[in-house]
């Protein structure tokens, strides 16, 4: 048995697709599970991985807004309410309206720049 002294961490997708290619660089070949994240996250990351991570960081500061639910946002870029309900669909709190228009908002600004 293998202990690992890594601990888990949340990735979103600009990172995933960073590590990817620095791996890529590093291999001849990438592993298929690799290639194919590597061809989603290319196909999906919609910004850099420093603009997800200031992203992240201004949503880390909303009330009630955990760090899973910071990088979903990150990942999906949700533009209309409804996103916004799906993410925390399962989750026993659900923003309200005015929340969701402030995460609306700091998602379009982050989009923008």
């Amino acid at each position: 048995m293998e202990i690992s002294t890594e601990t888990d961490k949340i990735v979103s997708l600009a990172e995933v697709k960073n590590i990817l290619k620095k791996i890529s660089k590093e291999r001849k070949e990438l592993l298929y599970e690799q290639k194919i994240a590597l061809e989603h996250a290319e196909k999906f990351a919609k910004l850099s991985a420093k603009q997800t991570k200031d992203l992240i960081t201004e949503l880390m500061k909303l009330d009630h807004i955990e760090e899973i639910h910071a990088y979903k946002i990150a990942d999906i870029l949700p533009n209309i309410e409804d996103d916004v309900k799906a993410i925390f669909a399962k989750e026993r709190y659900t923003p309200n309206d005015r929340e969701i228009k402030n995460i609306l908002e700091i998602v379009k600004k982050h989009s923008i720049e």
